[in-house]
């Protein structure tokens, strides 16, 4: 059976003397490795296999201990590294100084080897429960995650429970509405709207969009055939069934989680019926729409188009994007944000296939 690993242990020291000394006390317990410069140490943290804690002198030729530190710290790969200052200097200020750079201890030179090992263990100690802390921290989150997908998710499907023939509806205008924004994030109309962060909140929304389906007669919604003016009211009030819904579930929500968990979902379900020049079902125009409802928009009006319902035959891809950009008397070029509607023209193969990928 193979030993176990030591810990590695940087020793950034220029008098030959102490780094003797450290290396006779450390090296049954750890792997020790050298730097005699600030630079050289920063080299070694920096690299392949960087230390897990570090023994810094303050005053070093070149670059001193401090500003080694500080560079330390700034770096995401090396910031959570511990530092033990080693230094002659006894004055409060000087380990003030030290702790202000980022390190976590100080050790006063000539020092006790006893005393250097102890301080060690410690830290090492408290960076493994730390570790330990942030891992239980990460997993909690992830699976805070995964179940607010799960319960949106859910939700979402209660609506397709009411029109049985759009089963993978939410799942294709969800996979729609990502494209979109992706294609989008790195035009100037649209910088910094669409970070890691508001993609998965987009994604996360995107299944409730019809949520308020559950609230319309079924003779209504799976009519085969032309509704009345006043049965397509009728139908016309899922958008608002649907934000009220969310803003129950947001009422029952500490607002700090609310404000993030379901950021887009009272827009998506409210307006994913508008249209850009103003015809839609509550009138809103343009920029009036939230950008989370006109992608919303231009997924749905593609998956309705390309998919079969009990009003309509589905119609092939090329079909559907001839009517999206040319008009076919119900659905218009004018509806869709111009910058949205070229995004779906630059990524249109990407939609086949995802309506390939994910049919009925």
């Amino acid at each position: 059976m193979d030993a176990p690993r030591k810990p590695r242990i940087l020793v950034a020291e220029d008098t030959p003397e102490h780094v003797h000394i450290l290396i006779d006390t450390l090296r049954h317990e750890y792997a020790v490795m050298v730097a005699i410069s600030g630079e050289r140490a920063l080299e070694i943290a920096f690299g392949q296999s960087p230390p897990e804690l570090i023994l810094l002198d303050v005053m070093m030729p070149g670059m001193n201990g401090y500003e080694v530190c500080r560079r330390l710290k700034q770096n995401a790969a090396t910031c959570d590294i511990p530092v033990i200052f080693m230094s002659a200097l006894s004055e409060e200020q000087d380990e003030r100084q030290g702790l202000e750079a980022g390190g976590l201890d100080y050790i006063s030179k000539p020092f006790r080897p006893v005393l250097v090992k102890a301080r060690i263990h410690n830290q090492l100690e408290l960076k493994r429960h730390r570790d330990h802390l942030e891992d239980m921290v990460r997993d909690r989150t992830r699976e805070l995650i995964l179940t607010q997908d799960a319960v949106i998710y859910g939700l979402g499907i209660l609506a397709e429970y009411r029109d049985i023939e759009t089963g993978m509806h939410i799942r294709r205008t969800q996979s729609y509405v990502n494209v979109l924004a992706k294609q989008l994030r790195d035009r100037p109309r649209f910088a910094g709207l669409f970070d890691d962060e508001t993609l998965h909140l987009l994604m996360q929304s995107a299944p409730l969009h019809d949520i308020g389906k559950v609230g319309i007669p079924d003779h209504i919604l799976r009519k085969p055939s032309s509704l009345t003016t006043e049965e397509f009211d009728q139908i016309k009030l899922h958008t608002m069934y649907g934000r009220a819904v969310v803003e129950r579930i947001e009422s029952s929500m500490l607002e700090n989680v609310s404000s993030s968990f379901l950021r887009f979902a009272k827009e998506v379900t409210y307006t994913h019926h508008e249209s850009w020049d103003g015809t839609g079902y509550h009138g809103l125009k343009g920029e009036q729409i939230p950008v989370s409802g006109r992608l919303m928009a231009l997924a749905d009006v593609y998956d309705a188009l390309k998919s079969k319902r009990v009003y309509k035959e589905a119609f092939e891809h090329e079909q559907v994007v001839k009517i999206m950009t040319e008009g076919d008397g119900r659905t218009r070029p004018e509806q869709f944000d111009p910058d949205i509607l070229q995004a779906f023209l630059d990524v249109h193969e990407t939609f086949r296939a995802i309506a390939h990928n994910l049919q009925d």
